[in-house]
């Protein structure tokens, strides 16, 4: 009768949580940078659009609002991938490659377009820019990314890649490139911006790439490669001089998860990854590359 009383006075403990609530930062790798030699014509390819940008903690690419965090079970693996950035490709006629898409659970982040060269931009996560010759930006996707620029007619500059946070700037002419649309700022992973598109490639001065890893398109030479881990895209190439030129390659995505320091996380075989120290009640593991599952006890 005593331990029931007892047992009645403390009340029924508390069953253990099973279930967190976790914050998502999902980009997608960068498209590539088109190619060009010239065939008779200065010629200059368009930029590789910015990777997919999805999260939880703030805008999301292309205007999209915050998604809503993901709860998820504990003691059960979710998959996650790391997109690398599209190949940027030589010679004309031959645009960038797109980015491959990052994975978390059910979120999943479009690769960037490649940038368009002698033709229009390719669509993805944010658009690649136009090639030369009156061509068009490829199209972003919906709440990741904005669209490439055009290029307007005249055939030495191309368009520069979209970004999560701006479209690509149009060529602004036969001598200059467009540059790189800009990228979004997470507070996730600390304040960084990411998933800039690539300028545009030019027989006279490239686009400058978008803030947040785009890199510049070509001056009469290669492109510049977007920086890894931001998801940005490659700069197009631009030529005068009849040699084979070289678009940028779009920078690797990331995948950053923030969740209660109450949990533990496991980032299994095949990732790459870091937890920061606790902070203000929570954990920030930033993953970097690679395919394979995370878990939390």
């Amino acid at each position: 009768m005593i331990a029931n009383s007892i047992a009645a006075f403390l009340g029924t403990p508390a069953a253990a949580p099973t279930t967190l609530s976790v914050d998502f930062l999902v980009i997608a790798g960068g498209g590539g940078g088109g190619g060009e030699s010239v065939g008779g014509n200065q010629a200059g390819a368009g930029g590789g659009g910015a990777g997919g940008y999805r999260t939880s903690a703030g805008t999301s690419g292309g205007g999209g609002a915050a998604e809503s965090a993901l709860t998820l079970n504990l003691s059960t693996n979710y998959s996650v991938q790391v997109g690398g950035g599209g190949a940027g490709k030589s010679g004309s006629n031959n645009s960038g490659d797109t980015g491959t898409s990052s994975i978390f659970s059910t979120i999943t982040s479009s690769g960037g377009g490649g940038g368009g060269s002698r033709v229009n931009g390719i669509a993805g996560g944010s658009g690649g820019g136009a090639g030369t010759v009156g061509s068009t930006g490829g199209a972003g996707t919906t709440n990741q990314g904005y669209a490439g620029g055009n290029s307007t007619g005249a055939p030495s500059s191309g368009g520069g890649g979209g970004g999560a946070g701006a479209v690509g700037a149009n060529q602004v002419s036969s001598s200059t490139g467009g540059a790189g649309g800009a990228g979004v700022s997470s507070t996730l992973g600390g304040t960084v911006t990411r998933a800039g598109g690539g300028g545009g490639g030019s027989a006279g001065t490239g686009g400058v790439g978008g803030t947040g890893g785009g890199g510049r398109g070509g001056n009469n030479g290669n492109g510049v490669s977007g920086t890894a881990n931001t998801g940005g895209g490659g700069g197009g190439a631009g030529d005068s001089t009849s040699t084979s030129r070289t678009g940028g390659s779009g920078g690797s995505g990331i995948v950053i998860l923030k969740y209660p320091d109450t949990c533990t996380i496991t980032i299994g075989a095949g990732l790459t990854g870091t937890t920061a120290a606790p902070a203000g009640g929570f954990k920030v593991s930033t993953i970097t590359a690679g395919t394979g599952n995370v878990s939390w006890a």
